[in-house]
This record gives C-alpha cells, structure tokens and sequence, in this order.
C-alpha cells in the first residue's frame, strides 16, 4: 500500500507527466461532452429502436454515440479507414514505400494524406448513416435538408474527434484514437453491470458472482496474450576499432504474438456490415438474400460466428504481413552487423524471420478470434446484451490494449524520474 501511495505521489511530482494528465482529461471530457450533442429534427427513440444485431455491435465500439445519433455519431472510424487504406497502399504503390522511408518528414506526409483522405471517407460514410436514420418517420424536419445539414455535422464532428485523438497522442497519454473509443467503453460498463445485476435478480446472485470470476480470468488472459511475444536471439559480430574490440553482446528482437492488435476485428466488422448492407439491396427481390442479409446480421447465429472468425485469423495474418516486414528486419541486422546465431543472414534470414512468424501468428489469429466471438456466445447462455458485449470482442481488447500503453508511458517517466533522484542524490533514494 506504501509503495502504491509513493508511486501516486511520483506521477503527480512529475510536472510534465501531470500536464499530460491534465490535457488528457481535458480533451476526453470536451469529447464526451460533443457526444451529448444530438443532430437536428432527429428521432433518438425511433433511431434506437433500429439499432440492433451488428449494428449494435458497431453502436458499442462507438460508445453509443451511433443510436444517440450524436454529432460524433461517426467517431474515429473514418480516420481508422482511412489509416487502413494507406497501410494497404503502402504495400501496393513503391511511391508511398518511398515516402515512409524519409523519417520524420515522411510520416508528416502520410499523415497528412491520411487526413485529407478521412474527409472524403467521412462523407460517404455520413451519407451511408443519414440515409439509415432518415426513414421510418426518425425526422421532423425536411428530409432533404436534414441529409444535407447532417452529413456536413457528421464531417465536421469526424475531424474534430480526430483533431482531439492527435492531440491527445501530442500532449496526453497513451494513443489518441484508442482513448477516445476506451472512454467510451468504459463510460456504458456501470450501466451494462448494473443491467446484468437486474437481469440476474435477487435468485441469481452466485451465477452473477461466477460471471464476474469468469470475466475477471478473461481479462488475465487477454493482457497474457496483449503482452505475449516470442524473443529471437540476435548476436553481434565483434569488430576491432584503434586496439578496442567492441560488440559481441547478444541482444533479442521481440516478436509480439498479436502483432495486428484490434484491427483484424475492425476489418471483419467493417466488411461484414458492408456485405450485409449490399445484400439487403436484394433482400426485396430473393429470398436467399433476404435470409443472408438477417443471418449476418444476426451476433447470435452460427454463419456470423463462422465468417467473423475466419475474417478475423485471414485478416490477422495479412495485417502482421504488411506491419512486420522480415525483409526490412533481415536488411537492418546485416547492416548493424548482427546474425541470428545458427542462421546465414540476407535472404535466409529473411526466411527465418517468416517462418517464426507463421508459427506465432496462427495461434494468436485463432486466439483472437475466440475473443472476438465470445460476447455472441456470452448472450446466447443467457448474459444481458449490454453486460455480454464486455466479455471479450472490439470493446475488452480496447481497454485493456489502451490502459496497458498508458501505463508502460506511465512507467517510462517513473524510471526516468528514479533515475534523476539517483543522480542528484548520489543513490541515497535508490532503494
């Protein structure tokens, strides 16, 4: 408990890191505040009340601003797609590749393609979304102007919240963008608890107790696998420079098991909420489509559960595949002079490097995908919607992704901050 209070008292000792604390909590408040904000001549009851099966899957990774019909109704989703397109075009166009390669100024142009680009994404996917909620009687006001007004709403609301994400990155803690979707998160888990605690009722108080053990190990689990990593071996080639031989030590690359993070999830919601809305074009006219278009939007049914995991382990290794490059890797150890002991460097390792990432990529893809289907099948034995959303999936991942970045931040000033009492105390306050 001592050693708890003085770590307290040291993150708020550390000026900077209490400035970062601060704007954090500045920024995350005006962006809840703006999810508050309702569109104009909206129906929230009506818009709800559609907002169901995937959709409501979707309404969760936003925290609820999507059936709230806020003016952040859209988030950061656009941006996230729009950081997807370029990470897939870097691999397709040698322009970009060439870009990256430039440091710093190269990232600031990617960056700024990468905004550029969220605005256009941003209006379709506003017109997509007004369209949905703009039926059924939802409006009160002209339609026409309403689609007009809210996509414009929408855009704006989109590039302000990614205006607060950089921001948050700049002079907060931890990744702007996965804050802000943690805020939200955690901001519906005392409602969905208290949900699950009415729906259990007073008879089911130990099955209540058993779910919160079981989600409890859930969350060990998934920080196991978040912080999982396979270490390869790398040793460096002595070399003798004016009578002094230096090098020789053995260091290791750490290969994380997750190396695609949430993404893979993103992507398999993005593209099976895209099938099921092309689908449902042709629901009118085929039955069969009509059939599909219900069962995939269906959390509850097996052709979901089945898809959303096959995508997620195909997207899990296409998306390691263009974040780790065992080529890059092989070609920065030849020129540090350093081998993988046992392994010819150049093309060999290359080959090594890919082999290892196979083996650890497989069982964290199909771990990723049990996470990802566990609240479908959480609700079907009986857990309320809100509560079963919690027990693995977009949302669990998230949270625990974002808290452990801030705390290995959190960390990082800690050290710095016992290393600076070391020095000017001459190690008095070391232990």
């Amino acid at each position: 408990m001592n050693k708890l209070v003085r770590v307290i008292k040291d993150i708020f000792y550390i000026k900077e890191l209490r400035v970062r604390i601060k704007n954090t909590l500045f920024f995350l408040i005006l962006f809840r505040l703006g999810g508050c904000i309702v569109l104009p001549g909206i129906n929230i009851a009506k818009v709800s009340d559609n907002v169901r099966g995937i959709l409501g899957l979707l309404d969760s990774f936003l925290g609820g601003a999507f059936s709230k019909a806020s003016v952040f109704a859209l988030g950061v989703t656009p941006y996230i797609s729009a950081s997807i397109v370029m990470q897939i075009l870097s691999i397709a166009w040698p322009k970009i590749q060439k870009i990256q390669r430039d440091g710093e100024m190269g990232r600031r142009k990617i960056a700024q393609v990468s905004r550029i680009l969220t605005i256009f994404i941003a209006i379709f996917q506003s017109f997509q979304y007004v369209l949905t909620t703009s039926c059924h009687g939802n409006i009160s006001i002209d339609r026409s102007y309403f689609i007009a007004i809210s996509i414009v709403i929408l855009t704006a609301g989109t590039l302000f919240c990614m205006w607060l994400g950089e921001k948050i990155t700049d002079k907060g803690i931890g990744n702007g963008v996965t804050m802000l979707i943690m805020v939200v998160i955690v901001s519906a888990f005392p409602g969905a608890l208290y949900q699950e605690v009415v729906h259990r009722g007073s008879r089911g108080i130990l099955l209540f107790v058993l779910e919160m053990f079981i989600l409890f190990w859930i969350v060990i689990a998934l920080v196991a696998f978040t912080q999982a990593t396979r270490r390869v071996p790398v040793q460096y080639a002595k070399q003798l420079t004016t009578n002094v031989i230096y090098g020789g030590q053995r260091q290791y690359i750490p290969l994380k098991l997750n190396s695609a993070g949430v993404m893979p999830i993103i992507f398999a919601h993005l593209l099976i909420i895209g099938v099921s809305f092309v689908v449902g074009f042709w629901s009118t006219k085929f039955e069969w489509a009509a059939r599909m278009s219900h069962r995939l939007q269906d959390i509850t049914s097996w052709p979901f559960n089945v898809l959303f995991a096959l995508l997620i382990i195909v997207f899990t290794f296409f998306y390691t595949a263009i974040t780790v490059s065992p080529a890059k890797i092989a070609e920065d150890m030849k020129r540090t002079n350093s081998f993988v002991p046992g392994v010819p460097s150049g093309n060999a390792t290359a080959r090594f490097f890919d082999d290892v990432l196979d083996r650890i990529t497989l069982p964290g893809a199909v771990f990723l995908a049990i996470i990802a289907v566990l609240p479908s099948f959480a609700y079907m034995f009986g857990l309320s919607l809100p509560f079963s959303k919690f027990y693995g999936g977009t949302s669990l991942l998230i949270m625990v992704s974002s808290v452990l970045e801030v705390i290995q931040q959190v960390e990082s000033y800690l050290l710095m901050r016992r290393y600076e009492v070391i020095i000017n105390t001459g190690g008095s306050r070391a232990k």
